[in-house]
């Protein structure tokens, strides 16, 4: 499956973005979704995962309460929506795809480690400003 992630861009803190990623080359309902970031000097942290039908969500705590993921498997994409954006949320953001068996063992126990994942996107740059 191709990853296409969009919707990054520069914002004010406590500003809102919405990031989209649309899949292709897949069926799309049988992946496991993520999203992750890498600011500058970094390594990649996990920020978000929907398990295949969207029933089952992780995040990591510092996003709790602002970010929300969400898919629409009719449309191939998953979203995540960023609300009271911070500065420290500046970075790249990637989508990752994993074609899984057990949705609810995975978001549970595997979402938050990049290596579980077999498809990533390119990233979409959000830059968030003091």
């Amino acid at each position: 499956v191709q990853l296409q992630a969009s919707g990054g861009g520069l914002v004010q803190a406590g500003g809102s973005l919405r990031l989209s990623c649309a899949a292709s080359g897949g069926t799309f309902s049988s992946y496991n979704m993520g999203w992750f970031r890498q600011a500058p000097g970094k390594e990649r942290d996990f920020v978000a995962a929907i398990s295949r039908s969207g029933g089952y969500t992780l995040y990591v705590d510092s996003v709790k309460g602002r970010f929300t993921i969400s898919r629409d498997n009719a449309k191939n994409t998953v979203y995540l929506q960023m609300i009271s954006l911070k500065p420290e949320d500046t970075a790249v953001y990637y989508c990752a795809a994993v074609n899984a068996v057990g949705s609810y063992y995975f978001i549970a126990t595997r979402a938050r480690t990049p290596g579980r994942y077999n498809y990533w996107g390119q990233g979409t740059l959000v830059t968030v400003s003091s």
